[in-house]
């Protein structure tokens, strides 16, 4: 998904923190920026398997701005370990994605970042085979400066080793979204397609039941930047159409009878649907999932297309819950 404008990061402040409310993975980002990985290993030894916990976890701690360093370290002194190669191959996809100075950079000292964060990933996939995090890596490298041949690939390679991928689903709709269908085809668009083939795949308790909700609001970034539809997306057709009342409908009927509130990014999928429902012009509907959100705000939807993701989120949590 695209990433959350410095401004509204510097707005949102605890209520934009990535790692959600996850507090072993907040005490471990702790440690980690002061150069001790020991909280970070055993965070990710108890993760296992756990391959969505483990992505989100990898990815959130490789924002920090040392983490490449720390992780280069850590791999110094166990060359064996697959949590420091793993941890070393996010860090370096990130920051070849934002450039080593935070601001980006362009030309041959871009393109040295990136063959180093391929490497580095590479590496990792080697030390553990089964591990889709490697490949997650790459595809979030790929999503931003990679080939639609090369997105789909790295999508599969995620997906042979967990079907259910969810960061991998969303970053592949975001990437689908953006494609330019043939004139006249939007309401085909090739997005919807994927997520409703991804939700009917996988198993009654997955979180990708929510994924044609994320798919439609993808698709509203991409129009509404190229100025197809209103920049407010509570004004936009695009919200209250059939397909959306069908795809809404069918993900808050599922939300009310999901019980897996441990999935590790479960509040990305509320905000998603709480945005869904206030467009919609269901604020009763939006209140519950309000409620559930609490202080976890995400940059996603709700800077969509180019709006402050606390201010839009905060004026709707107050009309939904004003409403009832």
């Amino acid at each position: 998904m695209p990433p959350l404008l410095g401004r509204s990061r510097r707005r949102t402040g605890q209520l934009a923190d990535p790692a959600l409310d996850d507090v072993e993975l907040a005490e471990a980002r702790t440690q980690l920026a002061q150069g001790r990985w020991g909280r970070v290993s055993s965070l990710l030894t108890a993760t296992a398997d756990d391959w969505d916990r483990r992505g989100h976890r990898l990815v959130v701690l490789a924002e920090g701005a040392g983490s490449v360093a720390w992780a280069e370290d850590w791999l110094l002194a166990e060359p064996d370990s697959a949590d420091a190669a793993a941890l070393l191959a996010c860090a370096s996809v990130l920051r070849s994605l934002r450039g080593k100075d935070g601001r980006g950079r362009a030309g041959t000292a871009a393109k040295a970042d990136q063959d180093a964060a391929r490497e580095a990933c590479r590496a990792a996939a080697r030390l553990a085979p089964s591990d889709p995090t490697p490949w997650l890596g790459l595809l979030i490298l790929a999503r931003s400066r990679g080939t639609d041949d090369e997105v789909s690939r790295l999508f599969d390679e995620v997906r042979s080793r967990h079907p259910e991928h969810h960061h991998a689903h969303h970053l592949m709709a975001a990437r689908l979204a953006e494609r330019h269908p043939e004139a006249g085809q939007d309401p085909l668009h090739e997005v919807y397609d994927f997520a409703a083939w991804a939700a009917e795949q996988a198993p009654a308790d997955s979180p990708l039941a929510v994924l044609p909700v994320v798919a439609h609001a993808e698709r509203y970034r991409v129009l509404a930047t190229a100025g197809s539809e209103p920049g407010d997306p509570a004004r936009s057709g695009h919200w209250t159409g059939r397909r959306a009342r069908q795809v809404m409908k069918a993900a808050f009927d599922w939300w009310l009878e999901w019980e897996r509130e441990d999935h590790p990014r479960n509040r990305i999928d509320l905000n998603f649907l709480a945005h869904a429902k206030f467009c919609e012009g269901r604020p009763a509907e939006a209140a519950a999932l309000f409620h559930r959100i609490g202080e976890h705000i995400t940059p996603a939807p709700w800077a969509y297309p180019d709006r402050d993701p606390y201010q839009a989120f905060m004026a709707a949590r107050g009309a939904a819950l004003g409403s009832v």
